[in-house]
């Protein structure tokens, strides 16, 4: 969407930006034409512009409703770049009630819809796109790793980077545009053919290296999931206990007692990582055992990682059928209950005792020694989102095509692909139309942000 159709200068809206509940202080954030009216309304006067002042709040009958802090930031130098006026208020769930309330009361003020501020500062130009998201990400992150990468978005690492890539584009572009331009001169079509090809190859090659980053900003984004599977019995819900320092799974020598997965969150190598444990494999005639187990084969065939358990001195024959659904590059074969084995592990498998504690620890460093190589801190990685990585896929095939092509013959269809991968790179940022992202990016917003 051009953002010069974006038309918020009808409404003021007003929101809780601080977490729902009781707290030391609230922050309640007005934006839009009417905020320093309403600031007025509530507080007496507008103050000086970005100095915090301490107010008496009185609703429209004069009944004192809190003594606030409140600040004035007249736009466009704001976060949403329209006026905003912020309200500090004591934090108890009555006073935010009665502050809301009197908002409410105060003609042309709303209340503000998830990600309604963010979605404004987007449409005003303060924010683009990949910060917009790298907002949503800080808020969500768990872990310092992922504070890094969200900052990164939320400063414009992100988005001048993808800006460089599709200026690289437009530089292509206008060049193809020269020789169509300039066709009757005989010389140059030939010599910006031979300058456009290398700029494409040039291109392609640094789309191809972009998207050759094996996923590590997704996965820190989204965090690693490590699927616990194995024959029943093998202690699958005794390692993921001992991972979670906590009861989290029931554990039984009868088999079959876990029939569905069981989750815990932790981190590792500063990301973050669900555990999953799962139902025994095995066959079976029970129909919800059956289940369980399918389930538990589904969830070991996406993840990130699987550990396959089995007792120690345990043969193939048994569970051969089960390992064969699992194995794959992210599979790790554990022998389990080492304090019961009369002979040690074959090579290059772990041996792990929960009763002993062999072993474990050094299970664990080996799995953050994983997370730390699969996905590193996020520094060197630009593709947080599969929407991005979408979008360069689709650049990369365009600049692609167009390096494919005869341009003395054709230098019309050279240029529509290069405008086609110009306009994938732009709707990461948000440069060309993006109305169908928008709803599913700011829905994940909270209200007040």
């Amino acid at each position: 969407m051009d953002r010069a159709q974006w038309d918020c200068e009808s409404e003021t809206i007003f929101a809780l930006s601080s977490a729902v509940g009781r707290a030391g202080v609230a922050v309640i954030r007005i934006s839009g034409p009417r905020a320093g009216r309403a600031l007025a309304a509530l507080s007496g006067a507008v103050p000086e512009p970005r100095r915090a002042v301490l107010r008496r709040l009185r609703d429209a009958s004069g009944a004192l409703l809190d003594q606030a802090l409140v600040v004035w930031m007249p736009g466009p130098a704001s976060f949403t770049g329209e006026d905003i006026a912020e309200l500090h208020v004591h934090g108890g769930r009555a006073v935010v009630a009665g502050v809301l309330a009197a908002l409410s009361a105060v003609p042309g003020l709303r209340p503000a819809e998830a990600g309604e501020f963010a979605r404004r500062a987007f449409g005003n130009g303060r924010l683009d796109l990949t910060a917009v998201e790298g907002l949503a990400d800080l808020i969500d992150a768990e872990t310092e790793a992922q504070r890094r990468q969200a900052l990164r978005q939320l400063e414009g690492e992100t988005g001048a980077a993808f800006e460089a890539l599709r200026g690289r584009v437009i530089e292509a572009l206008a060049l193809a545009e020269a020789g169509i331009d300039f066709a009757d001169e005989d010389d140059v079509p030939a010599s910006i053919g031979f300058e456009l090809a290398g700029s494409l190859a040039d291109l392609g090659a640094r789309l191809r290296g972009t998207l050759a980053d094996d996923r590590r900003g997704e996965m820190l984004r989204a965090g690693v999931e490590i699927v616990i599977a194995g024959p029943p019995n093998a202690g699958k819900s005794s390692l993921m206990n001992w991972l979670a320092r906590r009861e989290v799974a029931i554990v039984s020598e009868i088999p079959g007692t876990t029939r569905d997965a069981l989750e815990v969150r932790l981190e590792l190598a500063g990301v973050p990582v669900t555990v999953v444990d799962t139902a025994g494999v095995r066959e079976t005639r029970d129909a919800v055992e059956a289940e369980g187990v399918r389930r538990a084969r589904a969830r070991a065939e996406r993840a990130d990682l699987v550990l396959w358990l089995e007792e120690t001195g345990i043969g193939d024959g048994e569970t051969a059928r089960g390992r064969t659904v699992t194995e794959r590059s992210g599979y790790w074969r554990v022998r389990t209950k080492a304090d019961l084995a009369v002979a040690p592990p074959p090579p290059g498998e772990l041996a792990i005792s929960v009763v002993t504690g062999e072993g474990l620890e050094v299970l664990l460093a080996r799995l953050e020694a994983w997370v730390a190589e699969r996905v590193g801190s996020g520094s060197d990685t630009l593709i947080t989102r599969l929407r991005h990585r979408t979008e360069l896929q689709r650049a990369l095939e365009a600049v692609e095509r167009a390096a494919a092509a005869d341009y003395a013959r054709d230098p019309e269809l050279v240029a529509e692909d290069l405008r086609a991968a110009a306009t994938a790179i732009g709707r990461i940022v948000g440069r060309v139309d993006v109305e169908d992202v928008l709803d599913a990016i700011f829905a994940g917003f909270c209200i007040g942000k």
